[in-house]
């Protein structure tokens, strides 16, 4: 795999800009804080389109009929929990690199009687500690703008993934309709960092998530960084007049 030059400038963007810690560590600590109202505002800020998308996304993963699949990013296993009911594979390992998040996530599991199927474990996505080749998809929703080096995620999302696997991302773009654009650029740039610091009681989570999805490289630019870590056939696929973009590429077989 040859080795490829951050083009990521969302990199640069952290939720605290006078803390001294990592991006990696802030994300992490400002998702274990809003762990217990996540799922609430990622529905209710959404107005509950964004479980049409993950819909969208499994269907991409299901396509190859996986049995071993990898959730990045997993959160509290929304994901991980519609894939299982939809795939129904023989495993999907969630990771994560908050701890909190994974406890709301394990409940949910528990009370969807998938425990034998899903399993979440913390751990950072820049070095999972899985073997070469051990997945048949991988999947990330809404994570990859939190990794602090995109393209060593995105490499070791290639690497656990089997020759011939998939890998199925989704991710907030900028919406190109006119009319809608502008409608959509003023609720997210004003009303839901409100709306978000309101309920979740955190001051810069909901100020974070425009910023950094402002300064990511989507559509062609993000295809081109996916092939550039090893990918083949990256694909964008604009959804919701392009609120959210739906990315797949494959690990090449040889």
């Amino acid at each position: 795999m040859q080795s490829v030059q951050s083009n990521n400038p969302a990199a640069k963007i952290v939720p605290d800009t006078a803390s001294n810690l990592s991006k990696k560590a802030q994300v992490a600590d400002m998702f274990n804080n809003i762990a217990g109202r996540y799922d609430f505002l990622n529905h209710f800020l959404s107005m509950g389109i964004d479980k049409g998308w993950r819909k969208k996304a499994i269907a991409a993963v299901a396509q190859i009929q996986p049995q071993a699949i990898l959730d990045v990013a997993t959160g509290t296993g929304d994901m991980a929990i519609a894939a299982a009911k939809t795939i129904q594979p023989k495993k999907i390992t969630g990771v994560d690199i908050a701890d909190q998040m994974l406890e709301v996530g394990r409940k949910k599991i528990a009370d969807n009687n998938l425990n034998g199927i899903i399993t979440l474990q913390t751990g950072d996505s820049e070095a999972m500690p899985f073997g070469t080749g051990e997945f048949d998809a991988v999947m990330c929703a809404y994570g990859v703008r939190n990794f602090e080096h995109l393209e060593v995620g995105l490499a070791e999302m290639c690497r656990v993934l089997r020759p011939g696997g998939k890998v199925v991302i989704l991710e907030f773009s900028h919406p190109t309709r006119a009319g809608f654009k502008q409608l959509f650029g003023f609720y997210f740039k004003y009303i839901l960092p409100a709306l978000g610091k309101l309920v979740s009681k955190h001051s810069k989570a909901y100020t974070y998530l425009p910023q950094s999805v402002m300064a990511f490289p989507e559509g062609k630019k993000f295809c081109e960084i996916l092939e550039q870590c090893g990918f083949k056939d990256a694909k964008a696929r604009p959804l919701t007049f392009g609120v959210t973009t739906l990315y797949t590429a494959h690990r090449p077989l040889s």
